[in-house]
């Protein structure tokens, strides 16, 4: 049985209110697999919310490419260090809608390693650039992000094989419409390392299932 790595991403999604509902459901699910690094990455509101009791690691969305000062709206990597482990940088709606580029993405790559974060770095296909030092890669295909589309488990394990091999990356996770009905079709593929779901971490029960079903 292979280590799996599994990350939900809550995107601009809940409350305070709605966060405390979701992690009083998930922790009544019954017991996690421990062949699985499992991580919540949600809105820097819910940090502090969730940081005392989640069940798993706790991730942020998103990071400054600066340091501490005057750059008003910003949250540093020290900030987000006080309350997670991780953090998801190059997601494609970052690149999208807020115009990230690899420079602006490397920045945020150094400002995160520079206080301990551990990094979740998005990919849309084997061409695009990875910065030293990321942990986890996670390949997204574009047009599945949110659209309930999925690559073909074998294609992405394909694409996944080619970028190993070019960037010689050692842990890449799959992401793009996963769900508890699709997951385990992509974990049996051999180089496909764990996945990150949208949607299907949105709600407890659907992501314990995934989580069980991936595992298993």
């Amino acid at each position: 049985m292979k280590s799996l790595f599994i990350a939900g991403n809550w995107k601009c999604n809940k409350t305070m209110v709605e966060a405390r509902d979701w992690l009083a459901a998930f922790k009544h699910q019954g017991n996690l697999p421990v062949n699985a690094i499992l991580v919540l990455c949600v809105p820097y509101t819910l940090l502090n919310v969730l940081k005392a009791e989640l069940p798993v690691a706790l991730g942020a969305q998103n990071v400054s490419p600066f340091p501490d000062g005057a750059y008003t709206g910003e949250v540093s990597a020290k900030m987000i260090k006080e309350l997670a482990d991780w953090v998801i940088i190059g997601h494609s709606e970052r690149r999208k809608y807020f115009g990230e580029t690899d420079e602006v993405l490397k920045e945020k790559v150094m400002r995160a390693k520079e206080v301990g974060l551990k990094i979740i770095y998005c990919v849309s296909d084997e061409k695009t650039v990875i910065p030293h030092d990321v942990d986890i890669v996670a390949y997204e295909p574009v047009w599945a992000i949110g659209t309930g589309k999925t690559d073909t488990p074998e294609n992405a394990n394909h694409v996944i094989e080619m970028i190993k091999k070019q960037w010689r990356v050692t842990t890449i996770i799959y992401g793009g419409s996963v769900t508890a009905e699709n997951v385990a079709s992509f974990m049996r593929e051999p180089s496909i390392d764990g996945v990150l779901p949208g949607g299907a971490s949105l709600n407890p029960e659907t992501f314990f299932q995934l989580i069980i079903h991936a595992s298993s």
